[in-house]
C-alpha cells in the first residue's frame, strides 16, 4: 500500500523497480525464444511442455537475478535488525531463495521428466516395450498416463534420495571463536530506551569509555578459543546444497568447456563467416557437401540395416533380457553410434547452411550478423580472462591477493544500476558457458546426446533438455558467484546460507572447504585452451565419416 512504499528507503524501492523490470523482460524474451525456436512440427502442439519450458525460464531467470538483487539488499547485515538501517534493503531474501531452492527440484524432477514422457510417448505400447513386455491387444494406455507412470518412478526414487540425506547429513558444525570477559558486578546494569518510542538510533552507542576498555582488557584468551556450534540444517537450505553439490559435476565440466569455448567459437565464426565465392569456387565446395550427403546416407542405411538384422536375431533367440551381458554391450555401442551419427549431420547441417548463405542465390543472410558475434566474442573473451584473474587471486589464494572484481563492484556501487548490470552479467555468463560446453562436450565426446539450439528446428524434447541443464547448473552458479564475490556480497542471504550453514556439513565440507570442484572447473578450463590452441581447426568431416564407415563395415 501506499503508507508501506513511502517507509521504503530507496536501495529497496529499486531492488523492487529492478526486479520487476526484468520480469517483465524475461517474460517477453522466453515466449520469443520458443516461438523462435520451436520446430513447425510443434508449432500448434506440445502446449504443455511450452508451458513448462517458459515457467521454467522464468525460475531460472529469477535464480540468476537473486545473487545482484541479494548482493544489493545487504539483509544479513547486523544493523538491519533496528539500530543500523541505512544500507539495508527491505526483502525477505530468505523467503525468495527458499522458493527458488523448492521451485528447481519441482522442475528437475516432476515437470521436465513429466513433459517429456509427456511429449514422446507413443499411443500405442511405449511402456510395455520399455521393459520387454509382450504388448496385449487391449485398449492403449493414454499419453497422460504413460507419462504419470514413468515419472511416479522417478519421483520414489528422488523422494527416497532427499528423505535418506536429509535424515543423515544434515548436522552442521559452525565453528566459532569463544571470548570469557571479566566478571561483572551484580550491580552493572545498562539500559537504553527508544528515542521515539519505538526505534534505537546509532548515536545511542556511544564510544567506548574507561570501563569498557578495562572490561575488554580482560578478555580471555585475548584471540579468542575456536569452537563449533552443533545446528541442523533447515530442509529447504539442505536440499539447496544437496542440488548444488549434484550440479557441480555438470557446471565443472561444461561452464569448464564453455568458458574457453565461447569467446573462441565466436571469433572464429567472424574469421570464417560465408563469403561470396566465384563459379569454381561454388562448384568443388558444392561437389564436397554432394560427396559428403552421399556418405551420409550410406551410413543411415548400414546402421538402419543393421538395426533389423540385430532385431531379427533378438526375435529368433527370444529376446536379449536385463541380464544379457553381449545384448547390453550391441545396443551401448549403437547409441554411441547414433550420437557420432547425429553430431556429424549436425556439422554437415551448418556447412550447408554457411554454403547456402555465401552462395549467389542466398537473398536471405544478414551481414551484420558477423560483426555481431565478433563484439560477443570480444565481451566473452573479456569476461572469461576476469573470470580466470578472479579465480586465480581471489578465490584460491587463503588470504586472497586482491578483491579485483569485487572492488570493481563497490566503486560502481555510486550509482546502483551499473554495479547490478556488471553483477548480473558476471553471473549470467557462467550460464551461458555451460550451454556452450554441453554443446561443445556432446559434439567431441559420444557419451551424451547433442541438443543443439537452432531457430525453427528445435523439438521440444531438446529445449526441456537445455532448460533442465540451466536449472541444474543454476544453484552451483550461485554459490561459485558467492564465493568469488564474497567480499562485496558479504551481508548477502545466499553467503549466510552456503559459506556457512552448507559448507560446514561434514559432506559437503570435503569438497568445498578444499575447492575441490573450483580445481576441477579451473583445470578443464584450461586443459580447453591447451586443446583449442593445439586443434584450432574442426577436423575432416568426411574423415570422421569414412571411420563411422570402416567400422560398420566390419560388423557387417
Amino acid at each position: 500500500n501506499i503508507q508501506l512504499l513511502l517507509t521504503m528507503d530507496a536501495d529497496t524501492i529499486f531492488v523492487i523497480v529492478v526486479l520487476v523490470i526484468i520480469f517483465i523482460l524475461s517474460s517477453i524474451g522466453a515466449a520469443y525464444l520458443i516461438i523462435y525456436y520451436q520446430h513447425p512440427d510443434d508449432k500448434n502442439e506440445a502446449y504443455f511442455p511450452k508451458l513448462v519450458v517458459f515457467l521454467g525460464m522464468m525460475v531460472a531467470v529469477t535464480t540468476i537475478v537473486g545473487f545482484p538483487l541479494d548482493a544489493r539488499n545487504k539483509g544479513e547485515y547486523v544493523g538491519c535488525e533496528g539500530f543500523d538501517t541505512g544500507v539495508c534493503g527491505g526483502l525477505n531474501m530468505e523467503v525468495y531463495w527458499n522458493i527458488c531452492f523448492w521451485c528447481i527440484p519441482v522442475w528437475l524432477f516432476v515437470l521436465i521428466p513429466f513433459s517429456s514422457f509427456y511429449y514422446e510417448a507413443d499411443d500405442g505400447y511405449t511402456l510395455a516395450t520399455m521393459v520387454g513386455a509382450t504388448p496385449r491387444n487391449d485398449k492403449p494406455k493414454s499419453k497422460i498416463v504413460q507419462a504419470l507412470c514413468s515419472t511416479t518412478f522417478v519421483l520414489i526414487f528422488v523422494i527416497l534420495v532427499f528423505a535418506l540425506t536429509y535424515l543423515f547429513m544434515s548436522d552442521t558444525n559452525i565453528p566459532v571463536m569463544k571470548y570469557t570477559g571479566a566478571v561483572m558486578k551484580a550491580n552493572y546494569t545498562r539500559i537504553m530506551e527508544p528515542t521515539n518510542g519505538t526505534d534505537f538510533t546509532p548515536e545511542q552507542f556511544s564510544p567506548l569509555n574507561g570501563t569498557d576498555v578495562y572490561l575488554l582488557s580482560k578478555v580471555t584468551p585475548p584471540d579468542g578459543e575456536l569452537e563449533t556450534i552443533p545446528l541442523k540444517v533447515g530442509i529447504g537450505t539442505f536440499y539447496a546444497g544437496l542440488m548444488a553439490w549434484l550440479g557441480w559435476f555438470f557446471f565443472a565440466i561444461f561452464g569448464g568447456v564453455g568458458l574457453a569455448a565461447l569467446p573462441v567459437d565466436l571469433i572464429l565464426g567472424f574469421i570464417n563467416r560465408p563469403k561470396h565465392m566465384n563459379p569454381e569456387e561454388y562448384a568443388e565446395i558444392k561437389e564436397s557437401l554432394q560427396k559428403r550427403v552421399n556418405e551420409m546416407v550410406d551410413m543411415g542405411e548400414k546402421m538402419k540395416e543393421e538395426r533389423v538384422q540385430r532385431e531379427q536375431l533378438g526375435s529368433d533367440n527370444g529376446g536379449g533380457g536385463w541380464f544379457n551381458r553381449e545384448a547390453y554391450k550391441d545396443a551401448r555401442e549403437e547409441r554411441n553410434r547414433v550420437r557420432e551419427f547425429k553430431a556429424a549431420v549436425f556439422l554437415l547441417e551448418e556447412d550447408v547452411t554457411d554454403f547456402t548463405a555465401a552462395s549467389e542465390r542466398s537473398e536471405k543472410f544478414n551481414p551484420l550478423l558477423p560483426w555481431l558475434g565478433l563484439f560477443a566474442g570480444i565481451l566473452s573473451l573479456a569476461l572469461s580472462v576476469t573470470w580466470l584473474v578472479q579465480i586465480f587471486i581471489y578465490v584460491i589464494p587463503s588470504p586472497p591477493l586482491h578483491p579485483f572484481l569485487n572492488a570493481l563492484f563497490t566503486s560502481l556501487d555510486f550509482f546502483p544500476l551499473f554495479s547490478q548490470f556488471f553483477l548480473f552479467l558476471y553471473t549470467g555468463y557462467l550460464f551461458a558457458c555451460a550451454m556452450k560446453g554441453a554443446f561443445k562436450f556432446g559434439l567431441r565426446f559420444v557419451c551424451m546426446d547433442i541438443h543443439p539450439m537452432r531457430p525453427g528446428k528445435t523439438y521440444m524434447s531438446s529445449m526441456m533438455f537445455n532448460l533442465g541443464l540451466v536449472l541444474i547448473c543454476a544453484l552451483p552458479i550461485v554459490q561459485f558467484c558467492a564465493v568469488a564475490f564474497s567480499t562485496y556480497a558479504q551481508y548477502s542471504t545466499i553467503r549466510q546460507m552456503f559459506l556457512i550453514e552448507l559448507e560446514y556439513i561434514p559432506f559437503f565440507s570435503f569438497f568445498w572447504t578444499n575447492n575441490i570442484f573450483i580445481y576441477a572447473f579451473l583445470a578443464i578450463a584450461l586443459l580447453t585452451v591447451l586443446y583449442l590452441i593445439i586443434c584450432r581447426k574442426r577436423g575432416d568431416d568426411t574423415k570422421t565419416i569414412m571411420k563411422l564407415r570402416d567400422r560398420l563395415t566390419k560388423r557387417s
